[in-house]
C-alpha cells in the first residue's frame, strides 16, 4: 500500500507514504516510510524516515498535537 499527498507550498512535490517489511534484511522489523520529493517523485524522495510500526501510534499522536 502506498499513499502520495501533494506537497503544500511546491509546483510538483509529494509526500509519498508506504509500508514496508523488513527494510534492513531478513527478519528486520516493518516500517512506515515517509518520503519528501520536491519534483514530485515518490519513488525517489529527497528526504526519508523510517518508522517503526510500534511506533506509530506515539508519532500520529504527535503530530496531531502539532495542529
Amino acid at each position: 500500500m502506498s499513499t502520495e499527498i501533494a506537497l503544500s507550498g511546491t509546483k510538483s512535490g509529494v509526500i509519498s507514504i508506504t509500508k514496508i517489511e523488513e527494510p534492513y534484511g531478513k527478519n528486520s522489523g516493518t516500517v512506515a516510510s515517509i518520503g519528501i520529493s520536491l519534483a514530485g517523485n515518490a519513488s525517489e524522495p529527497e528526504w526519508k524516515v523510517h518508522i517503526p510500526l510500534e511506533n506509530l501510534d506515539e508519532v500520529i499522536k504527535a503530530l496531531s498535537d502539532l495542529k
